[in-house]
């Protein structure tokens, strides 16, 4: 699976934005995608997974209830919605993918495919 996030940009606090993963490659529509950020000088965390069956989704509780995962497997993509973003929000968020079993994957070595990564700035 190849994968392609876009949709980041610079917004103010309060503000929304959506992000897009495009993906590539037979197997997606069986594939766990999950969306990761990280910040300047600190690790890549979790920030939401969705399951192949587009129903299952899991949360990192820092953006639960402002974000949301859904995914079009007609469209090979997957998207994110962010709401109320806050300045914390502020990091380059990568999409990933992941083939295997086990749910909710939430760890970035639980999965194999990555897209590079859409930076997302959000001013106070």
């Amino acid at each position: 699976v190849q994968l392609q996030a876009s949709g980041g940009g610079l917004v103010q606090a309060g503000g929304s934005l959506r992000l897009s993963c495009a993906a590539s490659g037979r197997t997606f529509s069986r594939s766990v995608i999950g969306w990761f950020r990280q910040a300047p000088g600190k690790e890549r965390e979790f920030v939401a997974t969705i399951h192949w069956n587009a129903v299952r989704t899991y949360y990192a509780d820092s953006v639960k209830g402002r974000f949301t995962i859904s995914r079009d497997n007609a469209k090979s993509a997957v998207y994110l919605q962010m709401d109320s973003l806050t300045p914390e929000d502020t990091a380059v968020y990568y999409c990933a993918a992941d083939d295997g079993t086990g749910w909710p994957r939430s760890r970035p070595d639980s999965y194999d495919y990555w897209g590079q990564g859409t930076l997302v700035t959000v001013s106070s």
